[in-house]
């Protein structure tokens, strides 16, 4: 299921990874882990993932679940017991990484916050990603993607740009930021800690993540609001919409420059020369009968282009498909499934999952043994105080 290991392996197969985090965020950054070859667990609390509600539902997990937990391994336990936090303390103290996307105090709650956690394992690396931050005065909200889309303003710009009521994002723009940037930090951790032999308490917000991946901020820092007419611009064909990559003017100047376009806004004011020019471009895009003739056009123009996809061409693409974009996971029911897989290609190296999402607490009885050595009456005693769950297919 994943990549030739190579002569080195996978880069990350000595690190353990504890996920107790739901939806997109914090399991992105497990996913992405564990594709890189750390051993992640994936830990199940009562009640499930919300994740699961998202995707084809026939089969035995969500689309999203599986593509977010592909290769975890799964233990469940109940943290609500003294049992349950006691034996994830023990769990804490033989892994290098604890993930979690729990609001601010939750995990203090529990009795796993950071200090306590620290105290037993001084080499932990804790990734705590939240809306606002661990701490601020928006660091108790509740946060959703949509709302971090719209509070650091990419809603409203959207709406600017495209003179329409603001609307959310068809995708989780702000999880998947955050669990980028929860990876990379985690990852740097690692690196100090080599050094240091110290870990590291990582205070993660979706808020920050997005303004930090916004190349527009800068507009707003320097209190020169960004231009509304975007950076690229799509046109209608017969033959499916065409995109031209760029500022509009630098689009309009490279094809006056080399499609002889005469300029109908001469003598208009600044704020019609945009729209004007715009229909000269459309119809000089509709002119042409075969888009390949049009494409060869804007490469003789230096512009990029791009046909507008819908996302089942996309990954039916020939780019896709010759990179191996999907690659095939264990369904649970005796075939396979397609996941994403991520872009990390190494020249002499493995990346990957190897495996399919695994079952609520399919694996809690490997991982207790493997970690920490626990013998069949333990493991029995444990079940039957309530701590442990059995494994189970998840109900949807």
């Amino acid at each position: 299921m994943s990549d030739h290991a190579g002569s080195l392996g996978y880069p990350l197969a000595s690190i353990r990874v504890l996920d107790l985090s739901r939806a997109v965020s914090g399991p992105y950054v497990g996913r992405i882990l564990g594709d890189l070859g750390a051993s992640v667990v994936k830990v199940e609390l009562p009640g499930g993932d919300v994740s699961q509600a998202f995707g084809v539902s026939d089969a035995p997990h969500s689309g999203l679940y599986v593509q977010m937990n592909a290769g975890k391994r799964n233990i469940s336990l109940d943290l609500r017991t003294d049992g349950g936090v006691s034996l994830f303390r023990r769990l804490v103290g033989e892994c290098d990484v604890l993930v979690n996307n729990y609001r601010p105090g939750v995990m203090d709650r529990l009795g796993v916050g950071w200090q306590r956690l620290a105290e037993l394992n001084p080499g932990l690396i804790m990734l705590s990603i939240s809306g606002f931050g661990q701490t601020g005065p928006e660091a108790k909200r509740p946060a959703y993607a949509p709302v971090l889309h719209a509070e650091s303003g990419l809603l409203a710009r959207m709406a600017e740009m495209d003179r329409r009521e603001a609307t959310d994002l068809p995708l989780a723009l702000a999880d998947s930021l955050a669990g980028l940037h929860g990876a990379i930090a985690v990852l740097a951790a690692l690196r100090l800690r080599d050094d240091t032999r110290v870990g590291q308490h990582i205070d993660l917000s979706m808020f920050e993540a997005m303004l930090a991946s916004d190349d527009y901020v800068h507009y707003s820092l320097e209190a020169n609001g960004p231009p509304v007419e975007g950076r690229g611009v799509t046109y209608p064909h017969p033959q499916g919409d065409v995109l031209i990559a760029g500022e509009p003017r630098h689009i309009w100047m490279s094809l006056r420059d080399s499609a002889g376009l005469t300029d109908p806004s001469e003598f208009l004011p600044d704020e019609d020369k945009f729209a004007a020019r715009a229909r000269v471009v459309r119809e000089w895009v509709l002119a042409f009968q075969d888009r390949r003739d049009l494409f060869e056009q804007l490469e003789n123009a230096t512009l990029a282009w791009a046909v507008v996809k819908s996302t089942d061409e996309a990954v039916a693409s020939s780019s896709a498909v010759e990179r191996g974009i999907a690659v095939p996971v264990d369904d649970r029911r005796g075939g396979t499934r397609p996941v994403v897989r991520m872009p990390y290609r190494f020249s002499d190296a493995a990346s990957g999952p190897r495996a399919g999402a695994a079952f609520v607490g399919e694996h809690t009885e490997e991982v207790l043994v493997e970690w920490l050595g626990l013998d069949q009456a333990e493991l029995e005693s444990l079940r039957a105080s309530g701590v442990l769950r059995d494994s189970e297919p998840p109900s949807r």
